[in-house]
């Protein structure tokens, strides 16, 4: 079976080429190298596969490559590629993200009419409930979104869903929340928190630390993925989250126990975008895709320290 996994050099895509390929499948990986953040560790995070007889990459842009024949054999479509950054996506930047996150999705659901897929499978974000006033939050709840990157992401779902009712593109959306874990993007919070104590630098929080979040590991991302693959309803969209919520304020203390090390802390405004609270109700994914999230925290949390002393030699 062949997959097409786009931002396969990130860190969803990346781990998804990793579980695909040990599973046996072909997967033809396509990542454009964004200058979002650097390149030489989305590099690094494919190097491992590039020798693989089973793995193809294309180190081109969606919106310029030709998707006709790649999706001719394609059986399954991971559309994981996109403008990520909630704080980023204001103002002139906006553009590369309709660039990125709307375009691009309407040109691979438009080269897909034709293909024969089994899934195509999108990665949405917990953005697109935004300031929703029900936590937790069910597939059902109002869709806010309180940022520009939440708006694009929303977006991308409905041409999934109008592609699915126009033309029967065989359409799911997983709405991610908060991923973290080993290969975390650079802008990311655990990220720049674990590399700011490892340097003895103060850690940057925004607002007053109550905000909470529905922390995610990587691993439990990849699952829900994969189990889609059989178990995902066509035309329907799944929450996936950890069930590790957490205020901010209530992280330090596992910081400073795991790096050994005192949290210095400076403390900032709010920023335009960020919202207060994320926490996803799985029920539905737990009933169709078998999905039980089964990574505690604190573990997740070891494990992308000891990847980011790795990553820095720190």
């Amino acid at each position: 079976m062949n997959c097409l996994v786009t931002g396969a050099a990130g860190f969803i895509g990346s781990q998804l080429c990793r579980r695909l390929l040990k599973e046996g499948f072909y997967v033809t990986g396509i990542d454009s190298f964004t200058s979002f953040y650097p390149k030489w560790i989305k590099e690094r995070n494919i190097q491992p596969f590039l020798n693989e007889k089973k793995f193809e990459f294309i180190a081109e842009d969606i919106n310029t490559l030709s998707l006709k024949k790649l999706l001719q054999k394609a059986d399954y479509v991971f559309h994981i590629a996109a403008q990520a950054g909630v704080r980023s996506s204001w103002g002139q930047e906006f553009s590369a993200y309709t660039k990125n996150n709307i375009e691009a999705t309407q040109k691979l659901l438009e080269e897909s009419k034709e293909a024969q897929i089994n899934k195509f499978i999108y990665a949405s974000s917990s953005s697109v409930y935004g300031f929703c006033p029900e936590i937790p939050t069910s597939e059902d709840s109002p869709l806010l979104p309180y940022s520009p990157y939440g708006v694009t992401k929303l977006a991308g779902e409905h041409l999934c869903f109008l592609y699915f009712k126009n033309y029967g593109v065989p359409c799911i959306s997983l709405r991610f929340f908060t991923v973290y874990g080993p290969g975390q993007r650079p802008d990311m919070a655990f990220h720049r928190f674990f590399k700011a104590i490892a340097e003895n630098r103060p850690i940057s929080i925004y607002g007053n630390g109550e905000q909470t979040r529905d922390f995610t590991y990587i691993n439990d991302i990849i699952e829900a993925n994969f189990a889609s693959i059989k178990l995902g309803k066509i035309g329907e969209t799944y929450n996936i989250g950890g069930g590790n919520r957490k205020k901010m304020i209530d992280l330090f203390p596992i910081f400073e126990e795991i790096c050994k090390k005192k949290v210095q802390i400076n403390w900032q405004e709010n920023q335009r975008g960020d919202v207060l609270h994320t926490f996803a109700s799985i029920e539905k994914a737990k009933r169709d895709l078998n999905y039980t999230p089964k990574f505690k925290l604190y573990d997740g949390l070891q494990e992308e320290f000891k990847w980011i002393k790795s990553l820095y030699s720190i």
